[in-house]
């Protein structure tokens, strides 16, 4: 059951109209999620502004995907596992890389480094250690990507937050979250 207002498209305000063809022209669907960011349509278009210089940066689709996973599972929000479990596997994440990225890892060497990062971010709440930080730049991350990741991240758990308190009913595949 939502817990916050999921702006139908039908509905939706001339300003509301606006994002949401927006939105549907780049992704071909509105998800849910951006139907309760609409309630204020400023926060859905500082939403789609961060989301879209996110995604000019350095970092690979995949690996962008590997850490939406991870923070996703390390915050249990049932709705972003859903719906990155669903993008990942269509841009071309195994079944197995999924769960690994789930679990805070990945089958290939350097995102693991990425995907254990982000996780430490997000369970220290930034406060990683000088170890954490010499082991992504050894694993051949630059500057720019490192604040690319704790760029992903904050993305992430500010999703993860609506999703999660909003309820808002999941429009992908659902997927359970792992416990344990």
């Amino acid at each position: 059951m939502n817990r916050i207002n999921v702006v139908n498209v039908a509905e939706a305000n001339a300003e509301q109209e606006v994002l949401f063809s927006a939105i549907n022209e780049q992704l071909g669907i509105v998800p849910n999620f951006l139907k309760v960011f609409a309630n204020s349509p400023a926060a859905l278009t500082a939403f789609l502004g961060l989301f879209s210089i996110a995604n000019e940066g350095s970092l690979d689709t995949l690996t962008k995907e590997r850490i939406a996973l991870a923070v996703a599972q390390q915050n249990e929000c049932q709705y972003c596992v859903s719906a990155h479990t669903a993008i990942g596997s269509d841009a071309g994440l195994s079944g197995a890389e999924i769960q690994a990225n789930r679990a805070g890892t990945s089958q290939d060497a350097k995102a693991a480094v990425a995907v254990k990062f982000a996780k430490a971010l997000v369970e220290h709440n930034g406060e990683v250690t000088n170890t954490e930080l010499i082991d992504i730049r050894n694993a051949g991350y630059s500057e720019t990507d490192i604040v690319e990741i704790i760029t992903h991240v904050g993305m992430n758990i500010m999703t993860n937050i609506l999703g999660k308190v909003s309820r808002v009913e999941i429009d992908f595949q659902k997927v359970d979250i792992q416990t344990g």
